[in-house]
């Protein structure tokens, strides 16, 4: 028996999403994202420019559209970018319009990984503790280990809250 690496649950998740007919994945580098894109269709990809806290408010709107977007950062230290957003708009939209609205946003951040090559400060960052503290309308998992992916993606796609999914690059192979 086989058993599936990291990356591998991540593909596996993408697929899932991607056959959901409202899904679209948007993002810098959305069309390859460090290799776990390979199962998703093309139509289904919007490559953005680097602007992440546009990129998180599209992804709002996307959503108060009846989309589910799954918005796609590769690095945490560049979704701090998208702080804004997240805090002041995705975590508050639903007690701001009074239950009118709630967005539905599906958040991939990568955790860049140190070694062997260094990527630099700006690649390493790990704010998860951060980010919980500053919302209590989104979900925040950290993918630890393979076995939460898969599990983890069909639960923010079937749940009525946003949730950010943190993924660690150094397990990636594992």
């Amino acid at each position: 028996m086989i058993l599936a690496t990291y990356k591998e649950e991540l593909i596996r998740s993408m697929e899932y999403l991607a056959k959901r007919e409202n899904s679209i994945f948007l993002g810098q580098e959305a069309k390859d994202y460090n290799g776990t894109m390979i199962k998703v269709p093309g139509n289904k990809i919007l490559e953005t420019p680097v602007f992440e806290d546009t990129q998180l408010g599209i992804s709002i709107g996307l959503s108060l559209n009846n989309i589910l977007p799954i918005t796609l950062y590769t690095r945490m230290d560049f979704f701090i970018l998208a702080i804004n957003q997240l805090v002041n708009h995705l975590d508050k939209i639903k007690e701001i319009s009074l239950s009118q609205f709630e967005p539905k946003v599906i958040i991939r951040v990568c955790i860049g990984y140190d070694g062997p090559l260094y990527l630099g400060m700006q690649h390493t960052g790990n704010y998860t503790e951060g980010i919980r503290k500053m919302v209590k309308n989104i979900k925040v998992i950290e993918l630890t280990n393979k076995d939460l992916i898969y599990p983890s993606y069909v639960s923010a796609a079937r749940s009525d809250k946003s949730t950010i999914l943190i993924e660690y690059k150094e397990l990636y192979n594992t």
